[in-house]
């Protein structure tokens, strides 16, 4: 069992969940309250990843992130070292790549707040930041709360977008994906066949707690 590897795949998915959570908020309650010209090709930006295979997805991020790109240039003379085939540059890829995980659940679920409830909060004197906070936030938890869990799963298991950007550097890129990837061919069977099942056992577990989760926030708000 790869431990270290396991280790960086729950930091790499915990980094991208925080980092997508107040995204999914704004750009999910944006989407889902304003009409505007281009608001179709908005969302499909935002649903790009999905339909596009990850290594088409990696070549373009490592053209962006390369050392003679102007962001690679920019973060070698910020940070002392490249962005690509490194953690920061797998958390930057991770965010981007799991933009329509989070945003579209976010979206949904802003979009299932009636109006009339909405309007009623701008009646009784809330300003937008509070009704956002106290009317908002808690009607549309399931949407949000799926918008973390899928990210998280998704990041867990990421291999083509982790194996472009990040390689398999031990400690610093070689997540538990690429670990079980490894591990195969090298024709360990074994040692594969535990981390897969640690990685479902995890995902099963995040699923079954936010379902439960869920569960109980929708009857506390009926």
């Amino acid at each position: 069992m790869d431990w270290t590897a396991l280790w960086l795949s729950l930091r790499l998915a915990a980094w991208t969940v925080a980092l997508l959570l107040p995204v999914a908020i704004l750009m999910g309650r944006f989407l889902a309250y304003r009409r505007f010209r281009g608001k179709g090709l908005v969302e499909a930006l935002v649903m790009l990843p999905l339909v596009l295979p990850p290594t088409v997805f990696g070549f373009y991020l490592l053209v962006v992130f390369g050392a003679n790109s102007p962001l690679g240039q920019f973060w070698r003379a910020t940070f002392g070292h490249q962005l690509v085939f490194s953690f920061e540059g797998l958390v930057v890829a991770s965010v981007i790549f799991n933009l329509p995980f989070a945003i579209q659940p976010a979206q949904r679920g802003f979009e299932a707040i009636p109006v009339e409830v909405r309007e009623a909060a701008r009646c009784c004197g809330l300003s937008p930041l509070e009704s956002l906070r106290k009317v908002e936030l808690p009607l549309a938890w399931p949407g949000l709360m799926t918008a973390m869990v899928l990210t998280f799963a998704h990041t867990l298991g990421e291999f083509g977008i982790v194996l472009m950007v990040g390689g398999s550097i031990p400690g610093e890129t070689r997540t538990i994906a690429i670990s079980i990837y490894d591990r195969v061919q090298a024709f360990d069977d074994r040692s594969a066949g535990i981390m897969a099942a640690v990685l479902l056992a995890i995902s099963l577990f995040t699923i079954t707690v936010t379902y439960w989760l869920s569960a109980r926030v929708g009857r506390r708000l009926s």
